[in-house]
Parts: structure tokens; C-alpha cells; sequence
């Protein structure tokens, strides 16, 4: 994948002169002045209703935001120590694809407005720059995890990689999973951070939908991080296989239930790169000493702790939308995945913004890769807008469903092959938030 940085590219300027326009001022952030940076990460907690930063927390997260493209919008005149009345960051960052390789992503988080300031264009202004800046860089797609589902759709994103929750009532499920012939072993933080990016990395080149972590992402999840949320009480355990080579890592809480001396585990990370790794740190979770309640979220749809226990009804899962994709080159996104089924079709693609609107032929052969042209004259197999096929990108969400919604239309039979084509194995997920 080739290396674009995110801060490289400056504000947008479309969407410079409409917030000008509205009386604000539009502008990429300087993180090397303090006032500036602390005034954005106070911002963002705030525009996430989280508790005003201390310090320390401000000082832990300090290297991922300076990592990125941070925008923030504010008052003309403001001074430089004031909050911004808006924020979003952005970087480039490999997504997985079907077939196992990799797209260049941009990654756009942080999307807050204040709550003085709504219903004044400033969320369409943040993420239509946050596309154009991409589209702008050459990067061909662009993603985010969304605390509302609603707001993203109009801006040609679609709910592509769902995940499920899950929640096991440990004394009903029991155990029936097979025994694994490697070990656990309890961590420090700082090692089980360290072991979680490993196996991390390792794992998600295998999987559509998934991208790199980053250190302040493991430091958060293990404890390391001194503003982790209720980092006391998070332990680690990890699994080495039978030739000792680290394959899985598991960090988790315990909270007691209401006195009673008997305990819920929740699963705040958990990867695995082999059956054996998952298997084991599942075991490890479910029959876990005082434990009657397991929690887990983030997790692929085929995930098989339901077949690990006697009695599927102990296993609530919840499905949930995750990970949301937004297509902006059209030809180099859908050659750069693998198919599983040949397909011939004429797609016509609506884009209110203009990115990937067109006819498109698109011809994949029976290796699976594919070619793509612009056509003109020749009618269309199948019409539908870009959020549709965004969606349809990682190969996890049916287009039998999205037929059946109205957001296809095409005859049952280029329905059909769209679904065979498109789909992805394994099943597309993405475990973490960004």
C-alpha cells in the first residue's frame, strides 16, 4: 500500500468558505502549541460527554492525536486556549479487503459538534471536507465507527461490517469445546498490551473489514494507560501454542453483582490468530472461577462460542451495525478486492456528491479479479446509490436484503449474482472503534 499522510493534506477549502460563509473559521490544527492541542482534546471528550480530561489522560492520548489530521472549527478571534465548537481527525490507514490484501482507507474519527452550535451545517461541512480531502489524496475509500446510525447515510456511507454481542449466562451454557494443547498465562499491562497489537496484526490481514490498532488503542484496552476507564480492574491472560509462540491474548474485567460474591466478566478485547488461541481464552472466560455472567461486543458474526457450549440458549447475541464504508474511486475499490463468483453487470450509481456516480461495467472473471469501465448507451443490470454499494464493499451484508428494502433495483437473477460474487470468507468484522 502506498504511504499517504493525512497530514499532508490541507483543510478543504469548500467547506472553508461555507463555515465562512456561517461565521466561523475552518482550519487544520497546530498540535505542537499546547494551548491548541489541549483545547481540541477537551473538546473532543466534551463532544463525547466524557469527564473533563485530567492531565494525565490529556498526556496519554497526545501521540494518536498528533498522529492524525485534526480539524477543528471556531469563533473568529477566539483565543488559542478556547474550545473549538467543532472537531473531527482523519488519517490513512490500510483496510483488508476480500481476498486478503488491502485498500488505503481514510479513517475519519472524533466528529463532534457542540451542542451551542447545531442545526448550523457544521457536521455536513466536517464530513463532506473530511471526503473531499480524501478523494483529494487519491485515497478510494473512506471509513468510520458511528455513535449514531443515522446521521452518516446521507453522506454516502453505508453499515458494512456488522458484529455481534454476546452475552453468556456461563451456569446454563456449560462448556463443550474441544482441548487445546498450548497454555495460559496470566500478563502485566504492559505485556498484555503489547501481546494484544501482536497477534492484532497478524490476525486482521486475514479478515475484510479490519484495520491496524495503535498503541494508545492496546494501552487502553490492557490498562496500561493511566486514564483507562476502570483500569484496576482489568487482567490479561495470553495463550502460547504447544511450540511456544504467542497466538492469543485476552483482556478483561470483573465486576462483582450486587454483593452476592458472584461476578460478571467483561471481555474488553480478545484476538486470536489460530482455533486453538480462541478456543482456550473462550474456556478461560466461561468457566472462570465465581463467574456466572460473560459479556463481549465487537465480535464476528461467526464467531463459534455458540457451538462451544451445551446449550446454545445460555448465549444472547445481539447483532449491531459497526464499521461503516464510503466508496470515493469507484474503479480502483471494487478492482482491488477478490470475488468469489464470476459476474457481468451494468451498474448505474447515484453519488449526490459526485465521487462515484456513473455507469460502470463491472466484469470479474472466474479467478475472481476484476475489471471495471464507464459505460454509455448500454442499459443498466442493476441501479443503486454509492451508500448501497458501500455496504455491499466487504463482502459481509446480502444484496438479496438490500433488493428486498428497495435500495436495489435489478431483476432476482442479478441480485443472485451480486450476492455470490460479493461475498466474503470469512465473514468481514472489525473489533475494534476508531
Amino acid at each position: 500500500m502506498t504511504k499517504i499522510d493525512a497530514r499532508d493534506v490541507p483543510a478543504d477549502p469548500t467547506s472553508a468558505e461555507r463555515l465562512k460563509s456561517a461565521g466561523l473559521e475552518y482550519r487544520v490544527v497546530d498540535l505542537s502549541h499546547d494551548e491548541g492541542a489541549t483545547a481540541f482534546q477537551r473538546a473532543v471528550d466534551r463532544g463525547f460527554l466524557g469527564a473533563e480530561p485530567t492531565p494525565e489522560a490529556l498526556a496519554g492520548a497526545r501521540a494518536t492525536f498528533a498522529a492524525r489530521r485534526n480539524i477543528a472549527v471556531v469563533e473568529p478571534g477566539a483565543p488559542a486556549g478556547a474550545l473549538p465548537v467543532a472537531t473531527t481527525n482523519s488519517w490513512v490507514t490500510p483496510l483488508t479487503v476480500p481476498g486478503g490484501g488491502d485498500i488505503p482507507m481514510w479513517a475519519i474519527s472524533v466528529v463532534t459538534v457542540a451542542a451551542t452550535h447545531r442545526r448550523r451545517g457544521i457536521a455536513r461541512s466536517l464530513l463532506e471536507g473530511e471526503l473531499r480531502a480524501a478523494a483529494s489524496a487519491g485515497v478510494p475509500i473512506a471509513g468510520l465507527t458511528v455513535s449514531e446510525a443515522t446521521i452518516y447515510g446521507r453522506y454516502g456511507f453505508g453499515p458494512a461490517i456488522p458484529v455481534a454481542a454476546f452475552t453468556v449466562d456461563t451456569r446454563r451454557a456449560g462448556w463443550a469445546g474441544p482441548d487445546t494443547s498450548g497454555r495460559l498465562e496470566y500478563v502485566d499491562r504492559e505485556t498484555l498490551a503489547a501481546d494484544i497489537g501482536a497477534v492484532h496484526e497478524r490476525a486482521r490481514r486475514g479478515v475484510s473489514g479490519r484495520i491496524p490498532g495503535w498503541q494508545g488503542r492496546w494501552d487502553g484496552h490492557s490498562g496500561a494507560a493511566p486514564h483507562a476507564p476502570d483500569r484496576d480492574r482489568v487482567r490479561g491472560v495470553r495463550y502460547i501454542d504447544e511450540h511456544g509462540e504467542l497466538r492469543g491474548a485476552l483482556a478483561y474485567s470483573l465486576s462483582e453483582k450486587e454483593g452476592t460474591f458472584r461476578f460478571s466478566l467483561s471481555v474488553r478485547m480478545l484476538v486470536a490468530e489460530t482455533r486453538d488461541a480462541l478456543t482456550a481464552l473462550w474456556r478461560f472466560a466461561l468457566q472462570h472461577d465465581l463467574v456466572d455472567e460473560v459479556t463481549a461486543d465487537l465480535r464476528p458474526l461467526d464467531d463459534p462460542l455458540p457451538w462451544l457450549v451445551d446449550d446454545h440458549r445460555g448465549v444472547t447475541k445481539i447483532e449491531h451495525d459497526h464499521g461503516w464504508l464510503r466508496i470515493l474511486d469507484l474503479p480502483a475499490a471494487l478492482t482491488s478486492r477478490r470475488y468469489s463468483a464470476p459476474l457481468d453487470l451494468v451498474l448505474r450509481v447515484e453519488d449526490p456528491l459526485g465521487f462515484a456516480a456513473g455507469d460502470w461495467r463491472l466484469s470479474v472473471s472466474a479467478t475472481g479479479s476484476a475489471s471495471i469501465e464507464p459505460v454509455t448507451g448500454i442499459p443498466a443490470d442493476v441501479a443503486l446509490d454509492v451508500s448501497t454499494l458501500s455496504a455491499l464493499y466487504a463482502g459481509g451484508i446480502r444484496a438479496n436484503a438490500l433488493h428486498g428494502a428497495g435500495r436495489i433495483v435489478a431483476d432476482a437473477s442479478a441480485v443472485e449474482a451480486i450476492d455470490r460474487a460479493f461475498i466474503a470468507f470469512p465473514v468481514p468484522s472489525l473489533d475494534i472503534w476508531y
